[in-house]
């Protein structure tokens, strides 16, 4: 049958079409810890080969109700997004041309590297501000289809404030644009008697007959990536209708994008940071109410089992500093090793991170802030320009190394992105900690942007092991039931894929899950995109499918 779907789909589309089983073995995987096998990997070339994918879908679905499509760009997700048991549509090989940039905005294909687009992005002194971690090794397509965010969200939002315009390709196999329209273009879109315009008018009643139900079920933190975002489509106050805020997020599950505009920020000349070495959390609330009113850039954290692993593998970090920041590094850290040798890590690091066009600002900030510590008698650290970098990599390339790193053991993300008030942090925490001390087969890492109360907790387990793999759905039920209770958001930036999809009714309800189905429905009445992911989640699916090779 699998030779057969290949040559149906060599005869519809230009690009390539691949079944080989290292093809199939490659994209069976991403980040998380799942591996779904596909039954073959087209690359399309244009936009016509996508509007061909989505056709034969369509005309074929009857007859194969299982043939879906999954885009997938670089497949850095962390939840499983861009995996499927049917065709997987790959955009890196050809939807990769260098963006342009105009006016501040630049036009992105999906399948372009985030470390290309910020180094056209930055040699005209413009950054796109809500990259992720992955910032070397993810694509643009992730990012908007995750709504991604990172280290610079606190201060700048996330993927859906900068997002102006997407091109897609729909259920219907035709290629649409979305983006944000005032009272009169509105009315235009619902008065067409097409495809699209039943789209409008089905959205609009939905959000307008549901507007006390979405609004109560809106998340209150500072990031959300669970569920569909149907609280911002209809902004009443400046009557913009706005369907981009619906499409970033989605995961890829209402149509295939093709391209994106995205706004940029300009790049700021100057940086400072105060890293801040916590022995306990007894007074991170009081640190938080310190910090945040000075308007960090990025306000980030990792515990002791991090900087552990930092050092236990410094040269790994330290030769992306060349041979002089090893050095700098070497002894950058040496206090580091030092306390490691007498068991006096500390707890909790915090690294706040300053920006401005003017040095004496930023002295007056971080003045401002080691005066108010003072009483608190911790050891703190003050990083100028270049001297911060060895902090960045190990909050940046922690996860990577976490996945080659140790041995037998592998990283298993499924409660990995929660956010919570930032206030609750100092509750929170240890009550989730406390949930995975009680299982000893789990070794954890706690990292995450503590200003805005996102954390990433990555245990490190031996994945073939029977009591790890059914302990996997306990765990979430009881850590999302404590973030549900305490007003949090299960994802605030990998969002939901095969791992969360399956909890969105313990955090929104059914009713609001029954809004997101009908919201599937409208887009793609047929089931042709990525399915499991965002409604319909299928844990049994998702735990049969947890990988034991690497």
């Amino acid at each position: 049958m699998n030779k057969n779907l290949v040559d149906q789909l060599n005869k519809v589309i230009d690009g390539d079409v691949e079944n080989s089983f290292r093809t199939i073995n490659k994209y069976s995987h991403d980040a998380s810890l799942f591996e779904v096998k596909p039954e073959v990997v087209v690359f399309p070339k244009n936009k016509r080969d996508v509007e061909s994918l989505v056709n034969f879908v369509r005309e074929n679905k009857n007859r194969r109700p299982n043939l879906s499509l999954t885009g997938r760009s670089a497949g850095t997700d962390m939840s499983g997004g861009p995996l499927n048991d049917s065709i997987i549509v790959e955009f890196s090989r050809y939807f990769n041309h260098v963006p342009t940039i105009n006016q501040g905005v630049a036009t992105t294909e999906p399948g372009v590297f985030y470390r290309d687009f910020e180094e056209k992005t930055l040699a005209q002194g413009l950054i796109f501000p809500s990259y992720p971690a992955s910032k070397s090794i993810c694509a643009m397509g992730g990012i908007v289809n995750n709504n991604s965010g990172g280290e610079k969200s606190l201060k700048y939002g996330k993927t859906e404030d900068y997002v102006k315009k997407v091109e897609v390709v729909l259920s219907d196999g035709k290629t649409y644009e979305f983006k944000p329209l005032d009272e009169d273009g509105l009315k235009v879109k619902m008065s067409q008697k097409d495809f699209e315009g039943g789209i409008y008018r089905k959205i609009f009643e939905l959000v307008s007959k549901n507007k006390t139900l979405i609004q109560k079920a809106k998340p209150t933190v500072h990031k959300n990536s669970a569920g569909y975002d149907l609280w911002n489509i209809w902004n009443e106050a400046t009557d913009i209708f706005d369907l981009t805020k619906l499409w970033v997020g989605a995961q890829g599950t209402l149509g295939m994008m093709l391209s994106a505009e995205i706004g940029l920020v300009p790049t700021t000349k100057y940086r400072e940071m105060v890293v801040i070495f916590l022995p306990d959390l007894n007074n991170l609330g009081r640190i938080i109410n310190m910090i945040l009113p000075l308007g960090p850039e990025s306000f980030e954290s990792y515990d002791d089992n991090t900087l552990k692993l930092a050092l236990r593998f410094f040269p790994e970090f330290a030769k992306q500093l060349g041979v002089w920041g090893m050095v700098q590094a070497g002894i950058a850290f040496l206090p580091a090793f030092l306390m490691m040798f007498m068991g006096k890590l500390p707890k909790l690091l915090l690294q706040v991170d300053f920006t401005s066009n003017d040095p004496d600002e930023l002295k007056t900030k971080v003045a401002k802030l080691m005066k108010e510590l003072e009483p608190l008698q911790l050891k703190t650290q003050v990083a100028i320009g270049d001297q911060e970098k060895k902090y960045w990599l190990v909050r940046r390339e922690s996860f990577n190394l976490l996945r080659h790193k140790i041995r037998a053991k592998h990283t298993a993300p499924f409660i990995d992105d929660f956010v919570i008030d930032p206030q609750k942090i100092q509750t929170v925490i240890p009550q989730i900690t406390g949930i995975l001390s009680k299982h000893p087969e789990f070794i954890f890492t706690v990292a995450g942007h503590v200003g805005e109360g996102n954390f990433h907790i990555i245990p490190i387990v031996d994945i073939k092991n029977p009591a790890v793999r059914e302990a996997i759905p306990q765990i979430a039920k009881e850590v999302y039931k404590i973030i549900t209770q305490n007003g949090g958001s299960i994802t605030g930036e990998h969002n939901d894929g095969l791992i969360r999809t399956p909890y969105l009714t313990q955090m929104f309800g059914e009713e609001m899950v029954k809004l997101f189905e009908q919201v599937k429905n409208i887009f793609d009445p047929q089931g042709i995109f990525n399915p499991r992911k965002k409604v319909k989640g299928d844990l049994k699916f998702a735990m049969a499918h947890i990988r034991e090779n690497w």
